[in-house]
């Protein structure tokens, strides 16, 4: 065999099996016009049956846990199958947010003062008031899609935010008032800056999702200086987490003019809509081209492996 079907991974078990199913759908297609490809619908925490490191490639479109917190990439390295994306280990720093802002801040990429805590163990609204401000960012670290994302804009609002989390593991953060963009890095390079305007002003699960409350500007509208800065604190932040292949970097620009990094995505949407598409339309590349780019690698490592496919 010269070259191997691309399993494209899609729906999964966590709440962004849906966004995941459309994502996947989106993929396949592309990835049949340059590649064998099948859509491959997860249905549990596993690798599904009939993907076999001598015949396929994996594309995976999984959100949110057992997608994209290294355990699926965990179980396909343990069974020798090549994937496109980010490795276990760069997956799963990039899904705890405050790992990866310890990652990225150590190699100078700014972000927001904050702070982490179990839900067991939080911190008294005064306390997190005095240390970040009455305006804080309040979200599960370990999560996808803003699932669980709050904006508290009022001491009391904090009190209230903080007596709802009974469980799990939270990062706090100060909000930054300005403007959210995202980067989208291809094989450790920045595409384009893309402007992420949200009609509520949050870009929340629901401002992703319902079609009509977000506007996108690709390119973003920003000085050449600042989109530079932006694409190379993307690369910078690609590179501290250990990451490979591809990514989609979030960042806020602050009324000031300050860059802060919002979160790594290793395995963001991928509808012809999404906002790596888009990134990577600003430097050529349509759908299908960014498809066969972004599964790319994983290709040139099987095809490294696998010579000759035994019977």
């Amino acid at each position: 065999m010269n070259s191997p079907i691309i399993a494209v991974f899609a729906g999964g078990t966590s709440p962004e099996r849906e966004v995941s199913l459309g994502s996947g759908k989106a993929a396949a297609l592309a990835m049949s016009y340059s590649h064998p490809t099948e859509l491959v619908v997860v249905e549990r925490d596993g690798i599904p049956a009939g993907v076999d490191p001598r015949r396929h490639v994996v594309f995976s479109t999984l959100h949110g846990v057992f997608g994209e917190d290294g355990a699926m990439q965990r179980l396909l390295d343990g069974a020798g199958i090549h994937y496109a994306g980010c490795d276990a280990k760069a997956s799963e720093v990039c899904f705890d947010k405050w790992r990866t802002r310890q990652a990225v801040s150590a190699m100078g990429v700014r972000v927001a003062p904050g702070r982490n805590f179990e839900a067991a163990q939080k911190p008294k609204a005064a306390e997190l008031a005095a240390q970040l401000g009455e305006q804080v960012v309040l979200k599960p670290n370990r999560q996808g899609s803003s699932v669980g994302l709050q904006i508290v804009t009022s001491r009391a609002g904090l009190e209230i935010a903080l007596g709802g989390i009974r469980q799990g593991d939270w990062v706090a953060e100060k909000r930054i008032l300005g403007r959210e963009f995202t980067v989208g890095i291809l094989r450790g390079r920045a595409m384009g800056v893309v402007e992420i305007v949200p009609k509520s002003g949050v870009f929340d699960y629901t401002s992703k999702y319902t079609k009509g409350l977000t506007e996108y500007l690709a390119p973003a509208v920003i000085p050449e200086e600042t989109a530079a800065e932006m694409r190379h604190a993307a690369e910078t932040a690609f590179a501290a987490c250990g990451c490979r292949d591809y990514a989609r970097i979030d960042f806020m620009l602050s009324a000031e003019g300050e860059v802060y990094l919002l979160e790594i995505n290793t395995l963001p949407g991928m509808k012809e809509t999404s906002l790596l598409p888009m990134s990577a339309r600003c430097v050529g590349l349509d759908f299908n081209a960014l498809c066969r780019e972004l599964v790319a690698p994983a290709i040139e490592r099987w095809s490294g492996r696998v010579a000759t496919p035994k019977a």
